[in-house]
């Protein structure tokens, strides 16, 4: 990575990245890739404690950070936590989420209300990051993990394609905010990807997915991981964009 893109002004201090549910799926196939780009990696997760251990195994100076993202006392001792490990954020990715399937008579309040607290988990991290972070150094990166459902829709999962919509929205208008600093935010929208939440979804759900995938299968983790590390290391002109890795599935 150059490191003169994010304004570092000591070479001697690895740049930092942040990836939330950093232990799973994409976000371990994110923490891996930006590794390999020269960051030292905060490791995010809630629960899948045995996974985050092993991809901090496979990286470099890594670091793990445990935290319920709906709970606003665990993300300020998230943000504690970062400042004592690294004191620093140079890269933030907004990986984490949860998917929850049901149609719209049978959901209940409770359960369209957790995925409504994942988003408000999101973006109160990436207020707090802004604010003791990238605010004072004048640079950052945050890509926002989204999806190809907030675009196209899909039934039973309203309250997730209701969050993975309102990320896009957040990516162009947090733009606008940062209007004039080096602090670049777009989103990275997947397709369908071979991860433990799509395997999750209906039979017939699966199904129609690859009939109407051009390029005839899911994608892989690494794919996606691949355009988030080029967002924060050379995309250096992109900002408050929407960026799809689906396969032909949807244009944009």
């Amino acid at each position: 990575m150059n490191n003169s893109t994010l304004k570092i002004k000591n070479s001697e201090l690895k740049p930092v990245a942040i990836v939330t549910g950093g232990g799973t799926g994409i976000g371990a196939a994110c923490c891996e890739a930006l590794s390999r780009e020269g960051f030292r990696v905060g490791i995010h997760y809630r629960n899948s404690e045995t996974q985050a251990k092993e991809i901090l195994s496979r990286i470099e100076g890594g670091f793990l950070l445990k935290a319920d993202l709906a709970d606003v006392d665990d993300v300020e001792a998230m943000v504690k936590a970062i400042k004592e490990a690294a004191g620093r954020v140079d890269v933030l990715v907004n990986n984490a989420g949860i998917s929850v399937n049901n149609d719209i008579n049978s959901m209940k309040i409770e359960e369209f209300d957790s995925q409504r607290l994942m988003l408000r988990g999101t973006w109160y991290l990436t207020k707090r990051i802004l604010r003791l972070f990238m605010l004072r150094t004048g640079s950052g990166r945050i890509i926002n993990i989204s999806s190809v459902v907030g675009h196209t829709g899909n039934k039973w999962q309203i309250p997730y394609t209701m969050e993975k919509a309102a990320l896009d929205a957040f990516t162009k208008s947090l733009t606008k905010e940062l209007q004039g600093r080096d602090i670049l935010v777009n989103s990275v929208a997947p397709g369908f990807i071979d991860t433990a939440m799509t395997t999750d979804l209906p039979d017939e759900v699966r199904q129609g997915i690859f009939e109407n995938i051009p390029l005839g299968r899911m994608g892989r983790p690494e794919e996606v991981a691949d355009v988030v590390a080029f967002l924060a290391c050379r995309g250096t002109y992109i900002t408050g964009s929407v960026i799809h890795v689906n396969g032909g599935l949807y244009g944009g």
